[in-house]
């Protein structure tokens, strides 16, 4: 049968919880619930087919813990394939007439992944690589990622999947009371990572009962495309008589579950504390509940680690300052590894307020592959900003976007052949918002015309491999007034027309408009308040330049953009003493001569300058006291109030253990 068209055309229901049962069985502390596949396959065997019995269409193998981390290779083969034969058995014995599927089971590995534990992304990778080719050997009809509570971990499990086996998939999260995932991730940022990477169905189980998790699951329905799978505990658990119970029962777990799939939860079914008479009342409960129909959300959204950043509405500022072109600065900081300034230029962005940072690593004498996988894995851990992917090397392109953590902007793809077959493979594997430059064999067309031209075929060309326009972005190319006249109004008519005509969003590098003339700052402002007006939806700019700024601001609140013109007025308190130049790019606070400020920002290299300084005439200890010690309580501090998220911590405790010897 046809398993993705099932789990998309109505109500599916899953199984319920399995360690439960297993201790009411006898599974005692410490012992491994999937060795109980080989022991005890009887007792498997009856909760697979009490499921069944109680409507499952869906039952997870026993195989939620079982890696290489725990089994050697032999033990891991055996378990797994006694898992899958358990729940086929089940099924055989199962009357239910339901359509009945053997789903193969993967947990998280129990370890952090780097930076915020010792477990190397690949590794993970290769880890759940071997519990899919297993799975696939011996027969299951789908595969289920669930209970991730790490973004990456997440994407180093699907890919696992995709790279192995051509089966659907359906990957749950476990959400807290924030409904964000322990290292930070918003619904809709999983959202975007996952449907980006092809992901079946996409969801939430454990953690919380129906109630709590209802926010979550809320936002997930809002911007999923593909069916959103709901799996609650039984509430919350407590100790009664030495045993642990949950406070949710059948009825009300039926109630509150229904109800969300009123909401448009498609894929149903209860984790942790239910059994068979929550699936049971579940299926009772589903009876004659219509189920709303599948809707494409049509969202260009790019995301981060923590959350996703949508294409819609305000234009998206692209902040350009991370690339070696045309900076010496940051072609010194490339040549020599010094990634404290390139951490720098992302951070003095981020404080001026751009949505994107832009990441490049382009040298000649720059080894591109390894230089922009490791400025895109650092930069995530000082900033939780989205990254445009900067390169013309499709090897540095796969590397960083193999190990980037979210949906990534892709600069980028243009209308050569050679271009989209390099380029659209992996933007269909990996996932992203590709950036299309309108150029092809022909070079740049002068008119406006040739480019929309341009654009057609790229959109068809990426239709054939899968990539709906919505992870298309189109750059029309602003060419230089002082060399073509005509150059910047061809410009604006390819921008108004793609948004127009052919429905899709569009950036631009704007100050490429303005070369060989003088006073180029105010050239590019009025030329990115012209292309906003014909519908602009991102632009590379300098985020130092007030001129620009100022136009972004200006043109948000004429546009109805910006509630009570609130962010134009904060804005411009905060600049009021300026002389209307440019911003001398200095990076701002956050690579300033503040050694507090440079420990919470995580710029070790330039905390350990400072201190060197200070102890020059100042005592150790004091140096402790005041400086170090206040700037630990700052980040804790953060972490607590979530506005510093594990990958930060993580990184500043090791760069912390690292840097002792400097301070």
């Amino acid at each position: 049968m046809d398993v993705r068209k099932f789990l998309s055309d109505g109500v599916v229901l899953l199984d319920g919880g399995m360690g439960t049962l297993l201790q009411a069985a006898g599974l005692t502390p410490g012992e491994h619930p999937e060795r109980w596949n080989l022991t005890h396959s009887d007792v498997i065997v009856n909760i697979h087919k009490s499921y069944f019995d109680a409507g499952s269409n869906v039952v997870n193998t026993n195989t939620f813990g079982a890696n290489s981390l725990k089994f050697e290779s032999e033990e891991l083969e055996r378990i797994i394939s006694a898992a899958i034969e358990n729940a086929k058995l089940a099924r055989s014995l199962s009357t239910g007439k339901q359509t009945k599927l053997i789903s193969l089971d993967i947990g998280p590995t129990g370890k952090l992944l780097r930076p915020y534990g010792d477990l190397d992304f690949e590794d993970a990778v290769a880890l759940f690589a071997q519990i899919v080719k297993i799975g696939v050997r011996y027969g299951v009809d789908l595969v289920t990622v669930e209970t991730m509570n790490d973004s990456l971990e997440t994407k180093a499990a699907l890919l696992a999947v995709k790279e192995n086996c051509t089966l659907p998939v359906i990957v749950t999260n476990a959400y807290g009371e924030d409904a964000k995932l322990m290292t930070g991730a918003s619904p809709e940022a999983m959202v975007a990572l996952l449907e980006g990477m092809g992901a079946d169905v996409v969801g939430l189980n454990c953690s919380l009962g129906p109630k709590q998790l209802t926010e979550a699951a809320q936002r997930l329905l809002s911007c999923a495309s593909v069916p959103v799978a709901l799996k609650p505990n039984a509430g919350l658990p407590t100790v009664k008589d030495g045993k642990t119970v949950y406070d949710v029962d059948a009825k009300e777990f039926a109630r509150d579950v229904a109800a969300l799939v009123v909401a448009g939860a498609r894929v149903v079914g209860g984790c942790c504390g239910t059994t068979p008479e929550y699936i049971s009342a579940l299926r009772e409960a589903l009876e004659n509940i219509p189920c709303p129909p599948l809707s494409d959300k049509h969202r260009t959204v790019v995301s981060s680690y923590t959350h996703a950043v949508c294409f819609e509405g305000s234009p998206i500022l692209i902040g350009e300052r991370i690339n070696p072109t045309g900076k010496k600065k940051m072609k010194q900081a490339l040549r020599e590894g010094d990634m404290d300034y390139v951490l720098g230029e992302g951070l003095g962005q981020a404080q001026k307020g751009v949505h994107v940072l832009d990441v490049n690593a382009g040298l000649p004498d720059v080894d591109e592959v390894n230089m922009l996988t490791r400025m895109v894995c650092e930069l995530q851990t000082v900033t939780d900003l989205p990254l445009q992917i900067d390169t013309a090397n499709v090897q540095a392109m796969e590397a960083a976007l193999r190990r980037y953590n979210g949906k990534a902007m892709i600069n980028s793809v243009n209308g050569k052949r050679e271009s989209m077959d390099a380029i659209f493979p992996l933007v269909k594997k990996y996932g992203g918002v590709v950036v299309a430059l309108t150029l092809d064999e022909n070079g740049i067309p002068a008119d406006a015309a040739g480019r929309v031209r341009i654009a057609r075929n790229i959109l068809a060309v990426a239709n054939e491999y899968g990539i709906d326009k919505k992870d298309i972005i189109f750059d029309p190319l602003a060419m230089t007034v002082s060399a073509d006249a005509s150059a910047g109004v061809q410009t604006l008519c390819a921008v108004r027309e793609i948004s127009e005509k052919l429905g899709c969003h569009t950036s631009l590098g704007v100050s490429n408009v303005s070369y060989g003339l003088p006073e180029r700052e105010h050239v590019n402002a009025t030329f990115f308040a012209q292309a906003l007006q014909c519908g602009l939806s991102a632009a590379i700019i300098n985020p130092y330049s007030l001129p620009m700024l100022r136009t972004y601001y200006a043109y948000r609140a004429l546009s109805g953009l910006d509630a009570n013109c609130a962010d134009y007025i904060a804005f411009s308190q905060q600049n009021s003493q300026a002389d209307g130049g440019a911003v001398a790019p200095t990076q701002s606070t956050a690579q300033s001569s503040d050694l507090q400020g440079a420990i919470r920002c995580g710029l070790f290299k330039q905390a350990g300058e400072i201190t060197r300084e200070l102890l020059a005439s100042r005592e150790p200890l004091e140096v402790v006291n005041s400086e170090i010690i206040p700037a630990l309580d700052a980040v804790g501090i953060g972490f607590e109030q979530k506005t510093v998220y594990l990958p930060q911590l993580a990184n500043f405790a090791e760069k912390t253990r690292y840097s002792r010897r400097s301070w």
